[in-house]
C-alpha cells in the first residue's frame, strides 16, 4: 500500500474534515481514504448493471416505455405424416 503527505493544509479544512472523520466514526485518514475513492475512482465500477442501464438512457426523459397490445399468436405448422 502506497502513503502520501498533505502539506499546508488549511486549519479549517483540517477541522471540517476531522469533524466529518467522528461523525462516520472513523480516523481522518480513513476519511480522506473515502473521499478520494468517491473522487477519483470512476463511478461506474461502483454502480450495478440496473443502476448502469438506468443512467444511459435518463437523458431520454423517458420514465416509462408504452406496452404494446398484444397480438393474437398465429397456429402452429400441420405437419402431414404420409
Amino acid at each position: 500500500m502506497a502513503s502520501i503527505t498533505i502539506r499546508n493544509l488549511d486549519d479549517k479544512l483540517k477541522t471540517s474534515l476531522r469533524q466529518q472523520a467522528a461523525l462516520h466514526g472513523w480516523s481522518m485518514e480513513e476519511e480522506v481514504r473515502q473521499i478520494l475513492r468517491r473522487v477519483v475512482m470512476p463511478a461506474h465500477e461502483e454502480s450495478s448493471f440496473a443502476q448502469r442501464i438506468h443512467q444511459r438512457f435518463a437523458e431520454l426523459g423517458v420514465d416509462e416505455l408504452p406496452i404494446p397490445e398484444r397480438q393474437a399468436t398465429r397456429k402452429p405448422p400441420q405437419w402431414n405424416d404420409s
